[in-house]
């Protein structure tokens, strides 16, 4: 399945390269709405939460409004996942609450469990050269990926995985991570990072993989 997705910063739906070059910026939301409307999921993202610069909570409770969403950046707390849920979202991305100390925070993935039910709650986890990194990829661990979802997977319906070394280069997503992290976890995988191609979503749903695409959409080199 493909699931587009909406990045907000400032206001406006961007797109950006490595979560640090602004790309593309665009003011019509509405537009992207409308656009997205025959989607049974997006993934809408809050960059300027997810970098603690501030919110765009009203933006993100207009997009769920009329858009089935799974809503990320900045919830670093069971609370803030709640007010996610309670602005409209269907699931909460949750990343950076997940680790402290450089390693995976097993109580606050269970107490997330607990106040959201783990069907809401998608992990994320984000990778830079093999490694996790957190706090709007600004931080990096010294965690692998599969080692953070198989201490994870029993409080969470699916995970999120973005391989931020090819995240809007529209190089194509590296499908050699794609069976460990398969092997590391039966739920639900979502992958994001350079995907450009109906082939490159049609070989990930054969392997039982939902993608999640932004720059090829916004560009118009894969029609969504």
């Amino acid at each position: 399945m493909l699931i587009p997705s909406i990045d907000l910063m400032g206001g406006k739906v961007v797109q950006l390269v490595q979560g640090e070059r602004k790309a593309l910026e665009f003011d019509d939301l509405q537009y992207w709405i409308d656009r997205f409307l025959p989607y049974p999921l997006v993934q809408l993202i809050d960059l300027d939460a997810a970098m603690g610069k501030g919110s765009n909570a009203a933006m993100v409770e207009r997009i769920c409004e009329y858009l089935p969403c799974q809503v990320g950046g900045g919830i670093r707390s069971v609370e803030s996942a709640m007010q996610t849920l309670r602005l409209g979202a269907k699931k909460v991305i949750v990343g950076s609450a997940l680790l402290k100390d450089g390693k995976v925070d097993v109580e606050m993935a269970r107490q997330m469990s607990h106040a959201a039910a783990a069907a809401r709650l998608i992990f994320a986890v984000d990778s830079r050269g093999g490694k996790v990194a957190i706090k709007g990829w600004k931080e990096g661990t010294g965690l692998t990926p599969e080692a953070m979802m198989r201490d994870t997977e029993d409080f969470c319906g699916g995970f999120l995985y973005t391989h931020i070394d090819t995240e809007g280069t529209m190089q194509g997503f590296p499908f050699e991570v794609v069976d460990g992290l398969r092997s590391a976890t039966t739920r639900k995988l979502i992958v994001a990072g350079g995907i450009r191609s109906q082939k490159e979503v049609d070989r990930l749903h054969g392997l039982g993989v939902d993608a999640v695409v932004g720059m090829a959409v916004y560009t118009g080199a894969l029609k969504a």
